[in-house]
């Protein structure tokens, strides 16, 4: 499919989000910009505080924009919107949380969670219509259709999680923000939930934003992948490229980070660490440049023909 064929989804403008006032204002997210296309996966990359959250809560319309837009189909999703666009959003954007404990209601079964969202928007026309749309959910994330009048603490790790995309499926969206959805599971669940998110979404033509820290993870779900450091997104590009291509130090550093499978390639690995001070941006700033078709980095103009040259030296 080729870029100009390619539908936006969601496009990220210009957006700055801002915490608290005065002289303890903190800038979370700084003028960051990319766009999902439908039906594909974007993985967004970063360390713990880097602002992959904030952006994917500010998506969800959890976390207020300073500066930008987000448009969702073309049409702004932030600031004062009409209300029928605001219900249809709330159905046509959902979120899958990191910790599957702590975003379900313990006091609640789980028949109340997995509807919850149809009831605030009566997106069903009977209680039997109801009952259906909840167990055609919990079928489809692999639960009996019986759990639905089980408690959460009646469940392991996975199969709550199972529950949250549940309660997200069962509103029919579009696009889903997934904010790192198995960091808080067993490894041995991981495999099984990430194999769910694919399968739904070549059945239900899903759009995803996968929030992580874990590159390896990225390397297996996304199509392509934006890595941020404090609030600006340094690297993005299709994942494949951005593995074998890494050109800003993060990214690279990041990558070392990585388990090796192969115990003798581990122990030859050096390990990066990210020193920001290698960058010389007093008398010449950074642009986020396209570097080649489809990778973007950000830099200034001495470490734009540096990469360039890089990628001439690998053939790329």
């Amino acid at each position: 499919m080729s870029k100009t064929s390619r539908e936006k989804l969601i496009e990220i403008k210009n957006i700055d989000i801002i915490f608290g006032t005065g002289k303890k204002q903190f800038k979370a997210v700084d003028n960051v910009s990319f766009d999902i296309y439908k039906g594909e996966t974007f993985g967004l990359v970063g360390e713990s505080g880097s602002g992959k959250t904030t952006i994917g809560r500010a998506i969800m319309r959890l976390n207020s924009v300073a500066n930008g837009e987000i448009l969702f189909h073309g049409k702004p999703i932030n600031g004062r919107i009409t209300k029928e666009w605001d219900r249809e959003i709330t159905q046509k954007i959902q979120m899958i949380f990191q910790d599957p404990g702590a975003s379900l209601n313990e006091r609640a079964k789980v028949d109340y969670i997995v509807s919850e969202g149809l009831i605030n928007n009566k997106k069903y026309s009977s209680e039997q219509e109801r009952i259906e749309k909840v167990k055609k959910a919990l079928m489809e994330v692999g639960l009996l259709p019986e759990f639905a009048s089980r408690f959460p603490h009646e469940f392991s790790g996975g199969q709550r999680q199972r529950i949250g995309i549940a309660r997200a499926l069962v509103m029919e969206p579009e696009f889903i923000v997934a904010d790192e959805p198995i960091s808080a599971l067993d490894v041995s669940i991981r495999a099984q939930v990430l194999n769910l998110l694919s399968n739904l979404q070549e059945d239900r033509d899903l759009t995803y934003l996968f929030i992580a820290h874990d590159l390896s993870i990225v390397r297996f779900i996304t199509n392509r992948t934006a890595v941020i450091y404090k609030g600006r997104i340094v690297e993005l590009g299709e994942t494949e490229k951005l593995f074998n291509n890494p050109l800003h130090p993060y990214t690279q550093a990041l990558l070392t980070a990585v388990p090796e499978p192969n115990p003798i390639k581990e122990r030859q690995k050096k390990l990066q660490v990210y020193d920001p001070s290698v960058h010389q941006y007093e008398m010449d700033p950074p642009e986020f440049v396209e570097i080649e078709e489809g990778h973007f980095v950000l830099a200034n103009k001495e470490e734009q023909e540096q990469y360039k040259a890089v990628l001439v030296g690998k053939g790329v």
